[in-house]
């Protein structure tokens, strides 16, 4: 009895002390959005990345304006062309609108790839910084305001595998 009585007490005492060391784990938040937008890397990031879809604009509109003009003429001239010049029209215009649509698919992709050409290490300069930070104050968790997730963690528990059996998920 006083064996089981023992054990019972040690068992006690250790879920005392890591209840007692998971409650003084430290937590922060921080508004990421509101941090990037501090950065005054973003200032010249987002003056190349205007410059760079007006240019993409420019194109764009140069070819619409092309598109619009081959419409139009083919429209006045409609009545007078042959069967084989109306084909030839028509197909002049549709090969322009396939390559319209090709250009924009392709400039949004490569406004895209700048973007992230641009922001990606802004993201990881700031994204770091919360870690040294996180580190340096001893906060094992970092949650971000503007989103759902955390930003950072350092020790915790990991519950995935009692979550995928929960689950039935191996």
């Amino acid at each position: 009895m006083k064996k089981l009585f023992k054990i019972v007490l040690v068992a006690g005492g250790l879920l005392f002390t890591a209840n007692l060391v998971s409650a003084q784990q430290k937590i922060a938040h921080i508004n990421s959005a509101e941090l990037i937008k501090a950065m005054p890397e973003v200032v010249n990031a987002d003056k190349q990345l205007e410059t760079y879809k007006s240019t993409l604009d420019a194109d764009g509109k140069t070819m619409y304006t092309e598109y619009q003009a081959k419409v139009q003429a083919f429209q006045t001239a409609e009545k007078t062309l042959s069967d084989a010049m109306k084909e030839t029209r028509i197909k002049e215009i549709q090969d322009l609108q396939t390559r319209i649509q090709e250009y924009q698919q392709k400039a949004s992709d490569n406004f895209e790839k700048k973007r992230s050409e641009l922001y990606d290490p802004i993201l990881k300069k700031a994204e770091d910084a919360v870690k040294v930070v996180a580190k340096e104050k001893g906060y094992a968790y970092v949650f971000d305001t503007t989103q759902p997730g955390i930003v950072y963690f350092d020790g915790g528990i990991d519950i995935m595998a009692d979550v995928k059996a929960k689950l039935g998920v191996k």
